[in-house]
C-alpha cells in the first residue's frame, strides 16, 4: 500500500466493471471478498484506519446490503468496489490539491497536518454509502449515525480523545456534504463529493444495464470510457475525461459540475471532456416510453 496509482491506473480501476453482484451472495461470501486497497505513503494514521476498515465485517456487511439494495433499484455500482474507487480518487485529489498550494481545513483551522486531511476524506470516502445498506432516500442521513459509531471504534487508538473528536466531526461533514445539495465547507469534504461524483464511468453503468435498464444515467455512463486526473498547468488540478458518445455530457455537467460548484475546489479543479475517434459509439438502438 506504499505506492501510489498512476491517474491510468485510477482511470483503469474507475472504468473497471464491479464485478458480480451482491444478490445470492451467502452473507459471510459477500463479506469475505470485500477489501479495500490504496495508497498510503507510509501515513500510519491512514494505515491504521485502511487495516481497521479490512477487519472490520460490520463495515463490509453494510457495503454489501448497499449493492444488494443498488441492486434492487437497478442502480449503478455501490458495491465495495465503489467504495474502492471513490478512496483512491479522493487521495489522489487532495495531495494534488495540496501539492499545489491548497491547505486542507485540518491544517488551515486545526492546525494539523496533511496526513490528518488524508484520515478525514479517506474515512468519508469508506463511509459515506453505508446508510444505502438501509434505504436509499436519505442514505447520506443514515450513513451518519452508522459511521459516527464506527469511527469511534476505528480511530480510538490513532487519536487522543480531544484530537479525535474533531476529526469525526470532519469525517462526518465530508460524509453529509456529499448529497446533491451538501454544500460542504472544507475542501477535504469537497474532496470527497468530486470523487464520489468522478466514479462514472461505463463500468458503474453494468447492474442498469444488464437489467435492460435506458435511461440517461445508465446510457451517460456507459458513455465514460476513460478518467485522467493529473496536475494542472494553471490550476493544481487537471480532471481528463474521455468519451465514446457525446450522451457522457450528462455524467459530466449535471452530475460532476453539479458535485464541484459551491465547493472549496471549485477554483482549483479544471475539467476537460472530449468524444475520443472520428465516430461516436452507438449505445442503443432505440428508445422507448
Amino acid at each position: 500500500m506504499s505506492e501510489e496509482p498512476s491517474e491510468v491506473e485510477i482511470a483503469q480501476a474507475a472504468a473497471e466493471p464491479a464485478g458480480p453482484g451482491e444478490r445470492g451472495l451467502k452473507p459471510i461470501d459477500a463479506i469475505e471478498r470485500a477489501n479495500v486497497k490504496a495508497p498510503t505513503r507510509g501515513n500510519r494514521r491512514l494505515e491504521a484506519l485502511l487495516e481497521g476498515i479490512n477487519d472490520d465485517p460490520e463495515v463490509r456487511g453494510w457495503w454489501h446490503m448497499a449493492q444488494l439494495n443498488s441492486e434492487r433499484l437497478a442502480m449503478s455500482d455501490h458495491s465495495w468496489v465503489h467504495v474502492q474507487i471513490v478512496l483512491n480518487i479522493a487521495l489522489r485529489l487532495l495531495r494534488l490539491l495540496v501539492k499545489g498550494g491548497v491547505e486542507p481545513a485540518m491544517v488551515a483551522d486545526h492546525g494539523m497536518r496533511d496526513r490528518d486531511a488524508e484520515v478525514v476524506v479517506a474515512s468519508g470516502a469508506l463511509l459515506h454509502d453505508v446508510g444505502m445498506s438501509i434505504h436509499r432516500a436519505d442514505h447520506e442521513a443514515f450513513s451518519l449515525f452508522l459511521a459516527e459509531r464506527k469511527l469511534r471504534e476505528l480511530l480510538a487508538d490513532v487519536y487522543p480523545d480531544g484530537e479525535r473528536t474533531i476529526v469525526i466531526a470532519e469525517c462526518l461533514h465530508a460524509i453529509i456534504g456529499h448529497r446533491r445539495r451538501g454544500e460542504p465547507y472544507t475542501v477535504e469534504a469537497g474532496v470527497v463529493r468530486v470523487a464520489d461524483a468522478l466514479d462514472m464511468a461505463h463500468g458503474r453503468s453494468r447492474i442498469p444495464v444488464e437489467a435492460g435498464q435506458q435511461g440517461i444515467h445508465a446510457i451517460s455512463a456507459a458513455a465514460i470510457d476513460s478518467i485522467d486526473i493529473a496536475a494542472g498547468e494553471n490550476k493544481a488540478v487537471k480532471i481528463e475525461i474521455a468519451m465514446n458518445n457525446s450522451a457522457g455530457v450528462f455524467q459530466v455537467d449535471d452530475l460532476l459540475a453539479t458535485k464541484l460548484r459551491g465547493t472549496p475546489l471549485a477554483e482549483h479543479v479544471e475539467v476537460v471532456a472530449s468524444v475520443q475517434g472520428e465516430a461516436e459509439k452507438r449505445l442503443l438502438d432505440e428508445f422507448r416510453i
